[in-house]
């Protein structure tokens, strides 16, 4: 019955299905460990032969439950919390590479998702493409490698808010027998569920628009189970072929559509150890239940600060997808027909030196790290998040140096926009 909800009663429902007796609330499991009365049944646990917590690190109740709705909200199959966006994307891929492996990604993902890619995991010997999205399929089809593992992208760019082709990037992996991995994070399975258009993995960071009130960080990782692993299992040998730290255990054999996910667990929580806390699952869940409630009023409140922003006299530029003659407006109304964000990025006229300025004079925006909660903010990314890549690189990932990023929350809007109009006065 639950996979029939709509959206709005899963952001409700699911996960913490209580029993008779049992709490209305989804409880918070404070506990590293769980008790059994015999070394069997714990024994069996460990070989993955029966299910149950036994240590945090792998499981616990709270987190299972945040995750399953996470899961149902996105149409997988199987979820996991982890402790933050970034090991969400680490795990992600990190699940399906070793030494020697290839992936693609997109160029204008976030930044710490390029260093993580192009810097970190290069020194375990995972090497990364970065790509256009926008370049055509015969292009993009032309950097795959026989070691190619992966494909990734976010489905809205942080922080140059390029929309993603999601069809197109899914045909392109597909046909050459790897997954698409697509980072959902700004648009929300409210606005995108990219399983209906050919991703195999979708990725969180959970700190955003799902927790929303910038409490706790957190990440998941969300399977589809359609990608077929054993289809191209000479490619996929940690889903494939036995893993002898478990007793010979062959994921996609024994799991199944669980195979991705329960690897993950198994093998990759296990030892990294990037879990969430139980009160930080406990927080996201309290987000969750009102997230298709705040997604409309950020899409609302950012198209008509769009078009005021697009108007104005001082603003040389406005990129958001939402504006009719936005180069992504088509992506838009085709994969986030009810809106994409409430993030948008602009330039002041002035350059660098202006968008300062204006952003010194915001009263109500808060210059913060952060973007996707309900409080609006705002960022220049190239001297903050993107600080530590080069102009070449900024110019890769979309990053102009006068790129302001705008969170906008769910305040009145007009209070908003008289904030940006005042600070705008001073330029």
């Amino acid at each position: 019955m639950e996979n029939n909800y709509r959206i709005e009663t899963k952001c409700i429902q699911s996960g913490w299905q209580p029993g008779c007796g049992e709490p209305r609330v989804l409880p918070i499991y404070q506990s590293t460990t769980f008790k059994y009365d015999d070394s069997d049944q714990m024994g069996r646990l460990f070989d993955l032969e029966a299910e149950g917590y036994f240590y945090t690190r792998l499981q616990n109740p709270t987190n299972d439950a945040v995750a399953a709705k996470i899961t149902a909200l996105e149409g997988g199959v199987a979820g996991m919390l982890t402790s933050s966006g970034q090991a969400a994307n680490y795990y992600a891929v990190f699940n399906l590479c070793e030494a020697g492996d290839h992936i693609l990604c997109s160029g204008t993902v976030y930044g710490g998702t390029f260093n993580l890619f192009g810097t970190t995991m290069k020194k375990q010997g995972i090497e990364c493409t970065f790509i256009n999205p926008d370049a055509s399929y015969e292009e993009l089809a032309g950097e795959f490698r026989p070691n190619t593992k992966a494909v990734f992208a976010e489905t809205i760019a942080n922080p140059s808010i390029v929309l993603l082709d999601i069809e197109k990037f899914a045909r392109l992996a597909h046909d050459h027998g790897v997954p698409l991995i697509v980072d959902n994070t700004f648009a929300t399975p409210v606005n995108c569920r990219p399983f209906e258009w050919g991703a195999d993995i979708v990725t969180h960071s959970t700190t955003k628009y799902m927790d929303g009130h910038a409490m706790a960080v957190g990440g998941a990782v969300i399977d589809s189970g359609n990608f077929d692993w054993m289809a191209h299992a000479d490619r996929f040998p940690g889903l494939t072929t036995p893993d002898e730290s478990y007793h010979g255990i062959t994921y996609a054999e024994k799991f199944g559509k669980g195979a991705y996910i329960t690897k993950a667990t198994a093998q990759l929580m296990r030892d990294l150890g990037s879990i969430p806390s139980p009160m930080n699952a406990f927080l996201l869940n309290i987000g969750l239940e009102t997230l298709h409630l705040r997604m409309p009023r950020h899409c609302e409140n950012a198209q008509k600060v769009a078009e005021f922003l697009d108007g104005h006299e001082k603003v040389a530029w406005v990129n958001y997808a939402g504006l009719a003659g936005n180069p992504y407006h088509a992506l838009a109304e085709k994969y986030m027909p009810h809106g994409t964000c409430g993030v948008m990025a602009f330039g002041v006229k002035g350059g660098r030196e202006s968008a300062v300025r204006f952003m010194d004079h915001l009263k109500l925006a808060a210059i913060v790290t952060h973007v996707a909660d309900a409080r609006t903010c705002i960022l220049h990314p190239a001297s903050h998040t993107h600080r530590q890549l080069t102009e070449e690189q900024l110019r890769e990932a979309g990053v102009a140096p006068d790129l302001m990023r705008l969170s906008v929350g769910i305040e009145n809007v007009e209070d908003i926009i008289d904030d940006l109009d005042q600070a705008l006065r001073t330029i």
